[in-house]
């Protein structure tokens, strides 16, 4: 398991982070949050991409170091620059809620290779299994390396490790998708054959149901700077991603337009952080305990109870979204597609927005779906 651990000073923020390695095992090295340069001029929203990668927005350096204090928690993540925000922005709360851990040196954050990180020359659905890029982090935090983990919850299998819970969402970013192209404002205007990059049957299954006439480049893989710099490249003329990591990125800027959820049904979980830590670890329990959003978890608590009933995974074209409307009730939403496109079935659930409620929802849609796709759904 390749890891490096970073001690996070008090004014840091994306920036100035030292670490030292514990192990033969830890690396050190720079990460760094690069983001694209805003239009010099009043262009219109979809060239934004147009130029070169700007300098780094923010920076992680990594540099021996030896430490005066012994962190309080020391938070496990993916070292993506998404992966990074996202623990940034864990530690950011727990602060907030706990000012004790301002101080230099109580929260850590160690960065962890995964599979899913190390293997990018393959479609996921060709990798296969789960928990590609959650697997060696849940090792570490069974193994006491980390004291929590936190993950995107769209990566979390419907399964947790033994010795681990999961009782912490974050309040929940925007769960749409986003267009990204040079050339065209929207899906609807690419012309016939355009190529379409992304590495998510899901999308490439509501994609090719609604336009027919698009190709889609399947091993659209890596992170966020990566997959717009091919963009940049001409080796797609489009691509989608999930208008929360853009946000969380500071990246708003290269999106073209925003699909509606009618248009692109979420991944289930998607937006969503969730923090996990070891079941007996009261402390840990306790600091997590403040950071709770239940809104959010009641939510992604029903879309995985489908997505558990399903038996899903990257392999599957699967889509949920759970959400609290304006008279305080759940209101479900799910899909299952054929891989190419051709065949989308869908369904929907309304009730209290309540646990016991929300979880039996998501399960009924969950059956109901199975029933009526029948044997091979999948493999059509």
């Amino acid at each position: 398991m390749e890891t490096a651990i970073a001690s996070v000073s008090q004014a840091a923020a994306f920036g100035g982070v030292k670490t030292r390695p514990l192990s033969s095992n830890f690396t050190a090295g720079s990460v760094s949050a690069l983001g694209f340069s805003s239009p010099g001029n009043k262009s219109p929203a979809f060239f934004a991409l147009r130029g070169r990668v700007s300098a780094a927005r923010a920076s992680v350096s990594v540099e021996e170091k030896i430490e005066t204090k012994t962190a309080v928690i020391r938070i496990g993540t993916r070292g993506s620059p998404l992966a990074l925000a996202q623990a940034y922005e864990t530690r950011a709360k727990l602060i907030e809620s706990h000012p004790d851990l301002a101080e230099e040196g109580a929260i850590q954050i160690v960065i962890i290779k995964t599979t899913g990180d190390k293997i990018l020359s393959q479609p996921l659905a060709d990798i296969g299994g789960k928990g590609l890029f959650t697997k060696e982090i849940d090792e570490a935090l069974i193994n006491s390396e980390i004291d929590i983990a936190v993950h995107s919850m769209k990566d979390v299998p419907t399964y947790l490790p033994e010795k681990t819970i999961l009782p912490c969402n974050l309040p929940r970013e925007d769960v749409r998708d986003a267009f990204i192209c040079l050339t065209a404002a929207s899906v609807a205007e690419l012309p016939a054959g355009s190529i379409v990059g992304t590495a998510s049957l899901r999308r490439k299954s509501q994609l090719l149901n609604r336009y027919p006439n698009l190709s889609v480049l399947e091993n659209f893989r890596g992170n966020v700077q990566t997959r717009l710099r091919k963009l940049n490249e001409g080796v797609v003329q489009a691509t989608l991603l999930a208008l929360a990591g853009l946000k969380r990125l500071n990246m708003i800027e290269t999106v073209t337009s925003v699909l509606s959820i009618d248009d692109m049904l979420p991944a289930v979980a998607q937006g969503a952080i969730g923090i996990a830590c070891r079941r007996d670890d009261e402390k840990m329990v306790k600091y997590l305990a403040s950071l709770n959003h239940e809104d959010t978890r009641l939510a992604i608590s029903c879309e995985r109870a489908f997505l558990e009933k399903l038996e899903g995974s990257c392999r599957t074209p699967i889509a949920g979204y759970a959400r609290r409307d304006a008279d305080g009730n759940c209101i479900f939403k799910a899909l299952i597609a054929s891989p190419d496109g051709t065949e989308v079935l869908e369904t929907y659930r309304e009730g209290p927005y309540v646990y016991e409620d929300m979880m039996k929802m998501g399960v009924d849609a969950g059956e109901e779906l199975l029933t009526r796709a029948g044997p091979g759904f999948f493999s059509r």
